[in-house]
């Protein structure tokens, strides 16, 4: 108890940055899964050749494909390299020295989320299993800053984020796979009988139903921090399904460009709002046949990437840091952008200082 009450004290004693951030608000987007490879190189086609993996090659490459791999990429991210490109900020292209690491020794997805969200490769959480995250998040400690309480909101297709993020201990609004979408709204009811209702080939809702009932809940709730976690990337990569893949990394590119089209319509957002998009853990490489895998023994697996684009984030575009960052870094980065330093009890890595500028 003693312990508890001292982290509490910690956490209230952190003192803000000077207000020189523009932000004020902040969306993350992880794309579970999701390997760098096609990020910044598009459609594989040594495994879209594959038919092994690839039962849809005609429509794919008729939608995705391009022999230059500028236009390739554009193709299967449109957003990213349209817009971030022009008007942000992409780390981890490693093909350029552009290195972005996770920290933790596992590679996988709750260490991956835990070590974005609290900024902490905690070597004790090593399983997928639905255990509340004994580490302090940023988002909890967001959520008690002056302005921002009870204006911190997330929404996952996968059902493990109320754990990662600990809502239970924190009271963080976290809306995962099954649970109600119906808060109020006749939209949001008709949500919840799409989900009900719907075919779920993976077991848990569509991302698309995860993102429609975030972007419902921004317009109604207006949160500050708006969190919002897709799945089918990883879960397609694991069935060998690369045309459903890349499917889905094309639909979850066109969701994320419809939110920041959103935020920059209305003006409680306006120029005033960083998005953040990132991954939780690699995939093996396509030489080895491991690119539906990850995990300890999978060598590339602890290889993400970073894409940022706000109002304090330069338009650097493709950026090759001096030095490796980390996954580790992004929990000190998001409450940097709000002007708070954060400072669990447990410590945590410095922000991404090229973002925060």
């Amino acid at each position: 108890m003693k312990k508890y009450f001292l982290s509490i004290f910690i956490l209230q004693s952190v003192f803000a940055f000077a207000q020189t951030q523009k932000t004020e608000n902040i969306i993350i987007v992880t794309l579970d899964g999701m390997r760098w490879q096609e990020v910044f190189g598009g459609v594989d086609k040594e495994i879209l050749n594959n038919p092994k993996y690839t039962h849809e090659k005609e429509e794919i490459e008729k939608l995705l494909w391009n022999d230059d791999v500028m236009e390739r990429r554009k193709k299967l991210f449109p957003f990213l390299w349209n817009v971030v490109s022009a008007q942000g900020q992409l780390y981890g292209n490693r093909n350029i020295g552009s290195n972005v690491d996770v920290a933790n020794p596992y590679k996988f997805s709750y260490p991956g989320y835990n070590e974005i969200f609290t900024g902490y490769p905690d070597t004790a959480v090593n399983s997928n299993d639905k255990i509340k995250n004994k580490n302090t998040n940023v988002l909890e400690f967001i959520n008690k800053q002056k302005g921002y309480q009870g204006k911190v909101a997330a929404f996952s297709t996968w059902d493990v984020p109320p754990y990662f993020l600990n809502k239970w201990r924190n009271g963080l609004y976290v809306n995962s796979d099954q649970d109600s979408i119906n808060y109020g709204s006749s939209t949001a009811k008709l949500l919840d009988d799409i989900q009900k209702l719907s075919m779920k080939p993976n077991g848990e809702r569509l991302d698309v139903v995860t993102y429609i009932a975030a972007r419902e809940y921004l317009k109604e709730h207006k949160p500050k921090v708006l969190y919002i976690s897709f799945d089918e990337t990883d879960e397609y990569a694991h069935q060998g399904k690369y045309d459903y893949y890349l499917g889905a990394a094309h639909a979850e590119d066109g969701m994320i460009a419809n939110i920041w089209n959103l935020v920059q319509s209305m003006p409680a957002y306006k120029n005033k709002t960083t998005l953040i998009v990132t991954c939780d853990h690699g995939r093996g490489d396509k030489i080895k046949d491991q690119w539906r895998d990850h995990g300890q023994k999978v060598e590339d697996a602890g290889h993400i990437w970073i894409a940022a684009i706000g109002p304090d984030t330069k338009p650097l575009g493709e950026v090759k840091p001096d030095k490796t960052l980390y996954q580790k870094q992004l929990a000190a980065t998001f409450a940097a952008l709000l002007g708070f330093k954060f400072v669990p009890d447990h410590g945590t890595a410095e922000p991404i200082t090229t973002i925060v500028q």
